[in-house]
């Protein structure tokens, strides 16, 4: 093949996906079958940080809860701090992510953070995720790319779905505690295209003291012109009630209170819902294609906690209740071109990106066993977010591209508050410019170089609040968006044919930690912090059906400035890793997957650390015949006694005579089987 068609096909599939195949389903790369590390090969990557992860690549992953797959994002932990209907914890590079606040999250084009959230900043609930539809997740890390904007200081993840189904399909599994879990989908032609029907029914109490009585049902309804292009339409519907064990003190373990699996509050919980309706389009021509796509969403959640239980009201207790209503409507529209400067291919993408949240309610109440006998604060806002983008890539010679881009982000504030102090309006704009320079192939050998800037939106509340809501005491202003500078070098290589490996130093500048803190009504003003850190990701195909990957990731997050009180970012991750082996011939298939979550500071002094842990999950299967596969999955394979969550802070339990600082702790679950079979008709 001649250079010049080489390169043209370079450019192409980065024009690919740095357009529409990171904006939510409609990917142009998907023309050509990829086998590499993630769906990467040299030539078409922008970083040595990014991939595609395939269906192929799920097929055989055990998972505890949907929100794992995102742990393919090499370096990603995903844990969990309550009931299983609430949002994950997540960490990346550096950070505790709490539940989203600096990694977004696409799926099938419709963002999944939520800004202004009852609970916290960025809030990223995965759990109406099917699994088994699930055909490739993208990711990217850093600040660099011009298509990605709130939230994405971390990274980014695409998550979409197939468009049809080879044959309608049943599954149900079983399990210990409870576990019942039903999935069944189709497809079938309609109207000059493909409808794909699904849903999932799931039941589960957990190991826990008090039983999760989980009910989820998740529902999706698909209509798509092709299986890239054209118009696709997508009805996804969630609603899901559980209790909830939270964390609780080390000290009511230690000191036989409650058991590892019990609880302080019994009565705590949630429930909430997710319907929404999208369209996305795709049309070509002879030198690019134009993206179009919209969405509508209702959303709702209601959610009880109590974290220090009596050391607020040692009569009533701690309990809260946190209330969100919403309807968000939003849209992109996107035109990709590609030329020639002279003898030079280029591409050029153009963005435009709106967001506009209808939140009726976002409440703070005071409650005892789920009955509100108090309003610390509630309000009714609306945030509007645009944004407009521009990428270009040039490929200047056979061995040296780059792609420069420019991202404009605005958004406005209405805040209308119960406390007519905290009423108000507000606005803010932000422009972040974006660089990779990629040399390479040398051989097999590509390096890059990466710079730009991103941001991450802050509570609307917090940006016209004038006094606390629990004290009445003045507080100050924050800033809407909080600027985020990023850097990177790399290289990705194929050591052989079969085995891939990137190698990546990093280091991302936040100007302040700044964060409505739900659980209290209020903000704060974090500290600047900087976070730098090296990962190496490696993936083998040493035989056919075999497939083979490892990933480590060591990071170090300060804050930039000197405090008494110490420099270390509480729950920042500091060491990971993961390594999982995908096995498949003939009627069998299975998949074994280990990983390693270091200890973490819990305190700014780091006197005070959590314990690192080791977890292991096993899943194997068996086809009988073409239609019928069974299989056994075995999380936390070694029965290991870990922690998903630590934090330390201030509590109070009903026998103490005041507030005791401790570790509060949310165990993983134990050793689980469960057992399901798959029916093709």
């Amino acid at each position: 093949m001649k250079v010049g068609t080489v390169r043209r096909l370079a450019v192409s599939l980065l024009a690919a996906m740095a357009g529409g195949a990171w904006a939510g389903g409609v990917q142009q790369i998907e023309r050509i079958e990829v086998t590499g590390e993630r769906g990467a090969t040299t030539g078409v990557l922008d970083s040595a940080s990014q991939g595609t992860v395939t269906r192929e690549q799920l097929e055989n992953r055990p998972l505890l809860r949907p929100g794992e797959l995102l742990e393919v994002v090499p370096g990603f932990i995903i844990t969990q701090h309550s009931g299983s209907g609430k949002a994950n914890q997540y960490y990346l590079r550096g950070f505790n992510l709490d539940h989203g606040t600096d990694f977004r999250t696409v799926v099938l084009g419709i963002p999944v953070n939520l800004p202004t959230h009852a609970h916290g900043q960025g809030y990223t609930d995965l759990n109406f995720l099917i699994p088994e539809l699930v055909s490739t997740i993208q990711y990217r890390k850093g600040t660099y790319y011009a298509e990605e904007g709130d939230f994405s200081a971390a990274g980014a993840a695409h998550i979409d779905y197939v468009r049809s189904l080879p044959a309608p399909l049943a599954e149900f599994a079983l399990g210990e505690n409870g576990y019942q879990r039903l999935v069944a989908g189709g497809s079938t032609p309609m109207a000059g295209g493909t409808l794909l029907a699904a849903g999932e029914v799931h039941r589960e109490d957990g190991p826990w003291d008090l039983p999760q009585d989980l009910r989820k049902l998740s529902g999706v309804l698909r209509w798509s012109q092709a299986e890239t292009d054209g118009l696709s339409v997508t009805a996804l519907a969630y609603t899901n009630r559980w209790n909830s064990t939270d964390q609780v003190p080390q000290r009511a373990i230690d000191q036989g209170i409650i058991g590892r699996y019990g609880n302080i509050d019994p009565t705590l919980g949630g429930k909430t819902w997710r319907h929404s309706l999208s369209a996305d389009w795709l049309g070509r021509g002879d030198y690019g294609y134009t993206r179009a796509s919209a969405y509508a969403m209702d959303y709702g959640l209601n959610l009880f906690s109590n974290f220090t239980y009596y050391l607020d009201d040692p009569d009533n207790g701690d309990q809260f209740e946190q209330a969100d209503r919403r309807k968000i409507f939003g849209g992109t529209l996107e035109h990709v071109r590609h030329g020639r400067w002279g003898a030079t291919d280029t591409s050029h993408s153009f963005g435009a990106e709106a967001r506009h949240d209808r939140i009726g309610t976002v409440g703070l109440y005071h409650t005892i066993a789920r009955e509100r006998i108090g309003t610390t604060r509630e309000d009714d806002v609306r945030q509007t977010s645009l944004s407009a983008w521009y990428s270009n890539t040039t490929q200047w010679s056979p061995a040296l591209r780059t792609i420069a881009g420019v991202r404009a982000d605005s958004y406005r504030f209405d805040v209308r508050s119960n406390i007519e102090a905290n009423s108000g309006k507000a606005s803010d704009s932000i422009v972040n410019p974006k660089l990779s320079v990629v040399a390479g192939p040398f051989g097999s050998t590509e390096f890059f170089v990466n710079l730009g800037g991103g941001f991450h939106s802050n509570d609307a509340r917090g940006s016209t609040i004038q006094v606390d809501p629990a004290s009445g005491e003045p507080v100050e202003r924050v800033d809407p968006l909080v600027r985020a500078k990023g850097a990177e070098v790399g290289l990705h290589t194929h050591l052989t044919p079969a085995w891939q490996t990137s190698l990546t130093a990093w280091g991302l500048d936040i100007a302040s930690e700044l964060l409505f803190v739900g659980d209290a009504g209020t903000t704060e003003a974090s500290r600047p912090s900087r976070r730098t850190g090296v990962e190496w990701a490696n993936y083998w195909r040493p035989a056919r059906g075999l497939i083979v990957d490892a990933d480590f990731a060591w990071s170090r997050a300060r804050f930039r400035d000197d405090d008494p009180a110490g420099n270390y970012i509480p729950g920042a991750i500091e060491r990971t890793a993961s390594a999982g082996i995908s096995w498949s011939d003939g009627p069998w298939a299975a998949g074994f997957r280990m990983r390693f979550f270091g200890a973490r500071p819990l305190i700014e002094d780091n006197s005070v650390r959590s314990k690192s842990s080791t977890l292991a999950n096993l899943k194997a299967g068996y086809r009988f015949g073409r239609n019928v596969r069974a299989w056994v999955e075995v999380l936390n394979l070694f029965d290991r006694e870990a922690s998903d969550v630590d934090y330390f802070y201030e509590s109070r339990l009903a026998n103490e005579p005041g507030a005791v600082a401790d570790i509060h702790t949310h165990p993983a679950e134990p050793r689980t089987i469960r057992v399901g079979i798959a029916i093709s008709l």
